[in-house]
């Protein structure tokens, strides 16, 4: 074994120091400094396992393995240690977290919430960066810096620091962690070490060697002035601030798609039917006037409210992986707090009853717990989501803090805070009408929006369209359902449709609202235990006001007893009585007879056929209506048809796209709506989404539900593969979208065909 030349050491530990300046940029994502262990534990394994290779006189393969098993076997303890057998030695899950730390980490670290704790493999990320740069930047300095020590191969080895370096600004957030102190003592640190390796192997003694380590001293001197000046100077007038610092977090969509699940408000009714009297969960924690949340909604499509969808210009971040800290909501005024545990019964849904907005939730149950890693937070809506879902037997235990509601006097001159969320669709004009009716003379946000909320609780009546309810009422917040609500003699409805209908008045008003659906059990003092029923379900209205967090409204009136219509019986008249003359015995014209005259001309009379009025006036009764209705649908059906054949004409690739395009327009002429501007693959998904939640989900031959996103994926490398396209595979393309069209137009039903024959779209 040889022994290790000290400038291999100095630089050793030089790149281990400029690794763990690098990686502390990972403490914005994990809250604190406990991943450094992970951190040191990576650097020290790799740095170790390099040097022993080299003192082994192992080849570069056998120290990659020897690294490898290193990483394996000496990782758990450091990064998951409570899956460590004894407290040391790996288990098959911690073995199994290591890989897929270092496979998958990178992804989930952008997607979870800050701070991150979850999935139980996230510290393997930056164990694992530590790691591969340590053992790559060792080997390099003890094996191949040594055969000709140059500055330029010196500096080839700050690659691996510096790339840790970006990936804690990239894998961060917008706040960064002691940017300037880090910066400049990396940039110092490096220079200083180029500097003293440059000319090391210059032989000197005597005056010469104190020469040169003079000249070095000063040098160096030099170097770390000049880089804290300028570090000083470029940190005031060009670092970024912090809405402009790019992370990638900011740029990655998170993965939960709410809109792959129902909207929780269509399914209000199945509580106040189906489940009123059903014990869905018990709560212990709560206080009188407490309410349990379980979606915010704030996109409006015309026939539906829904939590908006991550492709949406919605500004509450959306719903990201997170641990057992739940992120701080930025708009919020909190007060009091709470220590809730829910006990799941009945209730089986994806979304998490909760309280106020949260500080953490533990998943308390093991079969729960074991999927802690589908667990999604939303900070703005204080919302959770468990994207496996929960049933019965499930606990979880949440520490929350109430936001503060201060009086409507409190609020006069407070403005509505400006909020980008999804725009509208479908506003009905009534309710933009009755939001301006009730609003009325009022100036100030709070005073219109309070005078929306009492005009439609004081003038409707509430009924849940039970059997037990004096009048009837349908379910939905549809478009059509709340022309229906202000259409009426009286306004009848529960809280599904006040609460979706004062919403879209605080949209036309220009205020940032959604809707809020939860439960609001009877709580009273010193209840230690609640049961929350089916039928405390509730929804209400919020709004965000600037600096003060987002105010409640509840709009649904108390009143149940409607007042009956009732049409009055009109007034029979007596009419009066006319007496009628005797019939006479004789009749004078029974004395004559009967002259036929023939009034036909004698143009009409030598013509040998004529076509009777009654026919002419048939013809016209039946020819107009179906000139009216065939005409234009040749028309249609010409344009389609010359659509068609543009379409497949010109180069094979181009045929591909037009049996794609013309499937598209097939959609949107069968009443679907596809997106104006998104690739084939976003197109498919969206309307595949449209087809299911209309309920009209079409199959092909062999019974299998269609699916678009297997023909827009063959089309996307139709086109962009840079391959010729063969005709079969563009007749084959054709035939696949025709099969598809078919198949959906068989679905949807004979009207919506039969209208369909009469719309014609292009997307060219």
């Amino acid at each position: 074994m040889n022994r290790m030349p000290r400038t291999v050491v100095t630089d050793l530990i030089v790149l281990s120091v400029l690794s763990l300046l690098g990686i502390a940029g990972y403490e914005t994502s994990f809250g604190d400094l406990n991943f450094l262990i992970a951190a040191v534990a990576g650097i020290v394994i790799g740095t170790l396992v390099a040097v022993a290779g080299s003192l082994l006189r192992l080849g570069v393969l056998t120290t990659v393995l020897l690294g490898l098993a290193a990483y394996f076997l000496l990782g758990t303890p450091f990064t998951m240690p409570g899956l460590a057998l004894f407290g040391v030695l790996p288990s098959l899950p911690s073995l199994t977290g290591l890989a897929l730390g270092a496979v998958y980490g990178w992804a989930d670290i952008v997607t979870i919430g800050t701070p991150v704790e979850a999935p139980y493999y996230i510290a393997a990320v930056p164990y694992f960066a530590a790691w591969l740069v340590s053992l790559v930047g060792a080997m390099l300095v003890i094996r191949w810096l040594p055969k000709r020590r140059t500055v330029l191969r010196s500096s080839l080895l700050l690659i691996g620091p510096v790339l840790l370096y970006l990936s804690g600004i990239l894998l961060g957030t917008d706040e960064a962690y002691l940017a300037g102190v880090r910066g400049v003592a990396f940039a110092t640190i490096a220079l200083v070490w180029l500097a003293w390796r440059r000319g090391a192997d210059v032989e000197a003694s005597g005056d010469g060697a104190r020469r040169l380590r003079a000249q070095k001293l000063r040098g160096s001197a030099v170097v770390v002035a000049g880089a804290v000046a300028i570090g000083a100077v470029a940190g005031l007038a060009i670092a970024p601030v912090a809405p402009e610092r790019f992370v990638l977090r900011d740029e990655i969509v998170p993965p939960f798609d709410p809109l792959e699940f129902p909207s929780p408000l269509a399914g209000f009714r199945n509580y106040t039917k189906d489940l009123a009297e059903e014990p869905l969960f018990t709560a212990t924690g709560l206080e009188p006037g407490d309410t349990l949340r379980l979606a915010a909604m704030d996109s409006y499509t015309g026939r539906l409210w829904n939590v908006a969808g991550p492709g949406s210009a919605a500004a509450d971040g959306g719903y990201a992986i997170v641990g057992e800290t739940l992120p701080a909501p930025e708009l919020a005024t909190l007060g009091s707090s709470r220590d809730v545990e829910i006990s799941v019964e009945a209730y089986g849904d994806v979304w998490l009853p909760t309280v106020g907005y949260g500080s953490s939730l533990r998943l308390l149950d093991s079969a729960t717990a074991d999927r802690g890693g589908d667990l999604r937070y939303n900070a703005a809506a204080g919302t959770a989501v468990l994207t496996s879902g929960i049933d019965e037997g499930a606990r979880y235990r949440l520490e929350a803090r109430i936001q503060r509601e201060p009086d409507t006097e409190q609020l006069i001159d407070t403005p509505v805070a400006s909020l980008d969320l999804t725009p509208v669709e479908n506003l009905p004009d009534v309710v933009a009408a009755k939001a301006d009716e009730y609003a009325g003379e009022a100036t100030s946000p709070i005073e219109q929006l309070r005078g929306i909320e009492r005009a439609l609780k004081t003038n409707g009546f509430l009924s849940h369209g039970l059997a037990s309810d004096s009048v009837a009422s349908r379910a939905g917040h549809g478009a059509d359902r709340l022309i229906e609500l202000f259409t009426r003699t009286q306004m009848v409805g529960d809280e599904e449709q006040y609460a979706a209908a004062m919403a879209l008045m605080a949209r036309h008003l220009g205020y940032p609202s959604r809707v809020v659906m939860g439960f609001a059990p009877e709580i009273a003092e010193g209840d230690d235990e609640v049961e929350v029923l089916g039928g405390d379900v509730t929804a209400w209205v919020e709004v965000p006001f600037e600096g003060v967090g987002w105010i409640s409204f509840r709009p649904t009136p108390d009143q149940v007893d409607v007042p009956q219509e009732q049409t009055p019986k009109p007034k029979s008249e007596p009419q009066p009585q006319v007496r009628q003359p005797p019939r006479s015995e004789h009749v004078e014209d029974e004395l004559l007879t009967t002259v036929e005259i023939d009034e036909t001309d004698d143009e009409d009379r030598d013509r040998p056929f004529q076509i009777p009025g009654w026919v002419w006036v048939t013809a016209a009764a039946v020819g107009i209506p179906a000139a009216i209705v065939l005409l234009p649908l040749l028309f249609v059906a010409l344009a389609k048809r010359r659509r068609r054949a543009k379409r497949r004409r010109g180069p094979n690739d181009r045929g591909a796209a037009g049996a794609w395009d013309e499937l598209v327009d097939r959609y949107a002429e069968l009443g679907f709506e596809p997106p104006a501007k998104a690739t084939r693959l976003q197109t498919a998904h969206e309307l595949d989404r449209q087809v299911v939640e209309q309920g009209v989900a079409a199959t092909t031959e062999n019974g299998v539900p269609l699916r678009l996103a297997t023909l827009a994926a063959t089309v996307d490398r139709d086109v962009f593969d840079g391959e010729s396209v063969s005709d079969e595979a563009v007749t084959e393309r054709w035939t696949e979208a025709d099969a598809a069209g078919h198949a959906v137009s068989a679905a949807v039903g004979r009207v919506r065909r039969f209208v369909a024959r009469y719309r014609i779209r292009s997307r060219r």
